[in-house]
């Protein structure tokens, strides 16, 4: 590994509970197992599918916008258990989001 690109990946911090911007909060979650969120955060896509609901301004309606943190995090979806922060997913998710 040459020193510039070391500089580089030191230089990027890494993702954590204190800088997460919750990117992955604003794409589609499809409900595929109960998992018991609240009826009031589900949505149906074009096809019946159960989904997260998202709000106009596009994130899940589960976020608290203030923290950005889940407010049903111990009932959330199957799918946002198995996003791992950190992962290439959350890191090209932070990328496009920016």
């Amino acid at each position: 590994m040459t020193i510039a690109f070391k500089e580089i990946v030191s230089s990027v911090p890494e993702v954590s509970c204190s800088n997460c911007q919750a990117c992955c909060c604003r794409l589609e979650v499809m409900i595929i197992t109960d998992t018991g969120v609240p009826l009031q955060y589900i949505d149906y896509d074009q096809w019946g599918a159960e989904t997260m609901l998202r709000l106009d301004d596009g994130w899940c309606a589960a976020v608290d916008r203030e923290t950005l943190m889940c407010t049903i995090y111990e009932n959330r979806p199957l799918i946002c258990r198995e996003f791992e922060m950190g992962s290439y997913e959350c890191e090209d998710e932070r990328r496009d989001m920016a």
